[in-house]
């Protein structure tokens, strides 16, 4: 959750907003989530960039080798003007 409450963060959202949003998580964990991040920031700042050069990467995957449920509903919208996702 670290990465949802550094991005909230980020956006400007107070940790009471950040606790609503993400009500399995105790205001005092969303605020002990910031004040690791504002001690470490450049090491959270260096992780959060890998993370999301991961998710690139997965969802490139995804898109390169659909699984058969996701093929399916794009050749159905391709075929069916109508339909839609």
């Amino acid at each position: 959750m670290l990465d949802s409450v550094v991005v909230a963060f980020h956006q400007g959202h107070s940790p009471e907003t950040i606790q609503q949003q993400y009500p399995a998580l105790t205001l005092e964990a969303v605020y002990g989530s910031i004040a690791y991040y504002l001690a470490n920031a450049a090491e959270v700042d260096a992780y959060l960039k890998r993370q999301d050069a991961e998710w690139g990467k997965a969802r490139a995957r995804a898109e390169a080798n659909p699984c058969a449920v996701v093929a399916r509903l794009r050749a159905l919208r391709k075929s069916d003007a109508g339909f839609s996702l």
